[in-house]
């Protein structure tokens, strides 16, 4: 699954090497690891199968997809390159440890070709047949990436500022945020504002999730002791808000940039009051840890939690509280009174940039689709093969015909990305590029393009209306989160090697 793993057992030439494996948690697996007894046991056995499936299905996929590649191919070379290095890394970890950083430049290869020509009829278009290379996709080289260095341990995630198109946040589990201005190609990189998170509540330190106002004039963070913070640009500490008593995983700004919203593992949202840091409400419908929240608008909200539930809320401003509007819950197929019941833990919900839908998708294999109109799913949305962890709307203007479909993307363990029509559940394209479970997924603003990263150390731009591969990266790392600019023109990825890769997208959106 792309984590660090230390082997128990010593080495020999002699015969093979089955190893004894401790592992070294990633993102999803510190989450779990965080909520508890009740499913702990129940998500290493999942963890151990996954890893097993995983581990064989990276085995046989560079050689299915040589058989796919004329062996003249240049795709072919490069894929056979990336495998040897891969086995090599496997057999000696430490030589890449060893490897001096990249540096913070950026600028063309002048000796290296990038691009590399596919002919058509190797080309699925649409359905559940993969999208695979089309016409010329673009090989990423490390001279031509930026790549922002100073964090101690993994940096889990990374937001754009929405106003001020070059600066990016970045959290880290080395108890720190980080404010980077991001140069032009070829210039160097400027020390970034260090936002120290310390003192902690208790050992676990880590910035889980982090997120700007829509002024961009301040950022909230999110830890894994439980506190959140407000943040300026220039790195001045605004208010510390100490109210949840376990991780926070998710937190949001409203709107309007006048509440903050923090969901956390002690199965409680609380809403916050910005302007002087207080709670203005604490909820504790949920049975569980809250993965995810998301504002409809500046007063209503949706939380998702692993107590196979989703709860709707709407902030009365007259009574400056908040009733619930409804609850979305439990058993993915059946509904009782704004109960919508699904099978399994719900991972994360996205109100679709009209506020009319509510998309979340869930370890059962599913996404849905919700309206606060009606008291059961609108669609049900079946297709991947593992847990679907993550998801995003396509970018949509207000101004939009009705009858252009509304898309979203969906993000598996299974190592692939959907695009579907949503409201008719109809897969467009089947996007197939990785090896590993997928992250992140991001539209470009345009909506034109799809990045998607994984813990195989790939990230792959698409296009997203012909679900065709445009550019792909291999970093030195797992990648935990994507994220586009206000202007499409930079694409950021934060790894697990302490990393945050930038991409210059100049070349495909203009």
């Amino acid at each position: 699954d792309g984590s660090e793993k230390e082997c128990n057992l010593p080495f020999t030439l002699i015969g093979p090497h089955r190893c004894e494996k401790t592992a070294v948690p990633n993102k999803k697996h510190r989450r779990d690891e965080s909520i508890g007894n009740p499913i702990s046991n129940k998500r290493e056995r999942k963890d151990d199968k996954r890893a097993q499936k995983e581990q064989k299905e990276r085995d046989k996929r560079p050689r299915r997809d040589m058989a796919l590649i004329p062996s003249s191919s240049p795709v072919a070379s490069a894929e056979t390159t990336s495998h040897q290095t891969n086995s090599a890394a496997n057999g000696n970890a430490s030589s890449l440890q060893g490897q001096p950083p990249q540096p913070q430049t950026n600028g063309p290869s002048s000796t290296t070709t990038n691009d590399v020509a596919v002919s058509d009829d190797m080309t699925v278009n649409g359905g559940d047949e993969p999208a695979t290379l089309h016409g010329h996709v673009h090989i990423i080289q490390p001279e031509e990436v930026i790549v922002l260095q100073g964090h101690d341990t993994e940096v889990y995630s990374c937001s754009w500022n929405p106003t001020v198109p070059n600066l990016i946040a970045s959290g880290s589990g080395d108890a720190t945020a980080r404010l980077w201005q991001v140069p032009q190609t070829g210039m160097q990189v400027p020390p970034p504002i260090v936002l120290n998170h310390l003192p902690n509540l208790n050992d676990n330190k880590d910035v889980t999730t982090l997120d700007w106002d829509p002024s961009g004039m301040l950022l909230a963070t999110g830890s894994y002791d439980g506190q959140a913070r407000i943040w300026t640009p220039r790195g001045e500490l605004r208010w510390v808000m100490t109210q949840h008593r376990g991780p926070i995983f998710s937190l949001k700004w409203n709107k309007r940039g006048d509440l903050v919203l923090s969901g956390s593992a002690d199965n409680t949202t609380v809403v916050w009051d910005p302007e002087t840091g207080d709670m203005k409400q604490q909820f504790e419908l949920h049975e569980k840890a809250i993965l995810d929240v998301d504002w409809m608008d500046n007063t209503i909200f949706a939380s998702c939690s692993t107590d196979k539930t989703i709860y709707g809320w709407v902030n009365d401003a007259n009574k400056d509280m908040a009733r619930p509007r409804g609850r979305l819950a439990g058993n993915h197929d059946g509904v009782k009174q704004y109960h919508y019941w699904l099978r399994d833990e719900v991972n994360a919900v996205r109100w679709d940039p009209t506020g009319e839908y509510l998309a979340s998708c869930s370890d059962d294999k599913t996404a849905k689709i919700w309206s606060p109109s009606q008291d059961t799913w609108v669609q049900e949305i079946r297709g991947h093969e593992m847990e679907i962890y993550s998801l995003q709307w396509a970018p949509r203007s207000s101004l939009s015909s009705p009858d252009i479909p509304r898309i979203l993307a969906t993000a598996s363990f299974d190592a692939t990305v959907r695009l579907w029509d949503a409201l008719s559940a109809t897969c467009l394209h089947l996007l197939r590029n990785h090896s590993g479970p997928v992250y992140s997924i991001s539209f470009s603003p345009d909506a034109k393009y799809l990045a998607t990263g994984s813990f195989d150390e790939v990230l792959n731009v698409w296009n997203a209306e012909e679900g065709t591969l445009l550019k792909t990266y291999r970093g030195n790392g797992g990648i935990f989160e994507v994220h586009f600019n206000k202007t499409g023109d930079k694409l950021a990825a934060c790894t697990s090697n302490r990393q945050v890769v930038i991409l210059d997208m100049r070349e495909e959106s203009s």
